[in-house]
């Protein structure tokens, strides 16, 4: 490549990227005026850029307003890239980060068919762990990650799950009635993150915090779990906020941005005992 040319190159790509994420965050439709205006380049330096775009399908301009969206082709290259999408590769080194940070082993799950499915863990680094395997499956309405993965789902999605899988208690503390739950999954979505008060087994606590994509929908959810007495009352608010940290930046891999949804404030005086 001449060395001359490069620098320029850059600059168109970068410049045209500019316009394909105004149009992402600040769409659907912008006239030629406001993409100018919003990234400071002339006109006649936009309107090339978006006649190569258009050319290639990355834009589209409507006909009836002459105003510019994002174009077909960029669905057609997201679909390709969710087809090829490796979770346990793209989510590892967060669960890595979260375990270093937290001293817990750390999951990654998605909701399937009303369950609890671990995709990927990293366990912790103390001699004292908890058990797991991946691709094995839990309930969902008695686990960190399940209470996170359920509190997002549509209500008579919640519903039939409690119809079809019921509410069977594993400890005492186990969320047994519909009323139970639905309170839960509220503080949940209240919060930002859940909490396995040894709901799921004695002796065991777990967080969970929802994973999000680029259009906020949540699609997994990222969760540490460890014994009792490691994760304390006095520990649990600075553990909650570890595992949003790392989900929130997760999400942000996955194209979430953060001001779609509200930031959540840790309430000590929810925190259980």
């Amino acid at each position: 490549m001449d060395n001359k040319a490069s620098p320029y190159r850059v600059q168109v790509l970068e410049r045209s990227l500019g316009i394909l994420k105004l149009l992402c965050s600040d769409g659907p439709e912008l006239s030629l005026i406001e993409l100018s205006e919003r990234l400071t380049l002339h006109k006649s330096t936009t309107h090339r850029l978006l006649g190569v775009l258009e050319q290639h399908r990355f834009v589209e301009k409507s006909a009836s307003s002459g105003r510019y969206r994002l174009g077909l082709k960029l669905f057609e290259l997201g679909s390709k890239a969710i087809a090829q999408f490796d979770w346990g590769e793209r989510a590892r080194g967060y669960l890595q980060r979260l375990a270093f940070e937290t001293g817990e082993t750390a999951h990654l799950c998605i909701l399937d068919d009303g369950e609890v499915l671990y995709l990927e863990k990293v366990e912790a680094p103390s001699t004292v762990r908890v058990p797991s395997i991946v691709g094995r499956r839990y309930p969902a309405h008695c686990g960190g990650a399940g209470k996170t993965l359920l509190a997002f789902q549509p209500e008579e999605e919640i519903e039939e799950l409690i119809k079809r899988r019921g509410l069977k208690s594993y400890t005492r503390n186990t969320l047994t009635t519909p009323a139970q739950l639905r309170e839960g999954l509220r503080l949940v979505r209240e919060q930002g993150y859940a909490i396995d008060n040894e709901e799921f087994e004695e002796g065991l606590e777990c967080i969970g915090a929802p994973i999000r994509d680029y259009s906020g929908k949540v699609v997994a959810a990222i969760s540490i779990a460890g014994p009792a007495f490691r994760i304390t009352e006095e520990k649990l608010p600075m553990l909650a906020r570890s595992v949003m940290e790392v989900a929130k930046d997760l999400s942000a891999d996955l194209g979430h941005h953060e001001s779609k949804e509200p930031t959540a404030v840790i309430d000590e005086a929810q925190v259980p005992a």
